[in-house]
């Protein structure tokens, strides 16, 4: 049983950054690849990042390759997801998400998810 706890988000401009956290319970997490999704208003769940165990490999959607990093801490059971040049279109609640084996983009690939955190970005 894995438990996920986000953080870190909240409003911001057009342009600016932010920083979310998912710290995990357990003492296996460096066996979970790690996923951040995000669901705005009316619209279906949406992969955003993903990392493998060991972090040594990393997926992005294609609406936030160059803008979004996905890293991890093992040491603190920690994901994080930095936020760059943000757009009013990143607007959602992300969640992040873990499961065993492959890294995949489908949210119902992944066992376990956090309450989420709510992203607004104003124009």
């Amino acid at each position: 049983q894995v438990q996920l706890v986000e953080s870190g988000g909240g409003l911001v401009q057009a342009g600016g950054s932010l920083r979310l956290s998912c710290a995990a319970s357990g003492r296996t997490f460096s066996s979970y690849v790690m996923g951040w999704f995000r669901q705005a208003p009316g619209k279906e769940r949406e992969f955003v990042a993903a990392i493998t165990g060991n972090g040594g490999i990393k997926y992005y959607a294609d609406s936030v390759k160059g803008r979004f990093t996905i890293s991890r801490d093992n040491t603190k059971n920690t994901v994080y997801l930095q936020m760059n040049s943000l757009k009013p279109e990143d607007t959602a609640v992300y969640y992040c998400a873990a499961r065993l084996g492959l890294a995949l983009r489908a949210p119902r690939s992944y066992d376990y998810w956090g309450q989420g955190t709510q992203v607004t970005v104003s124009s």
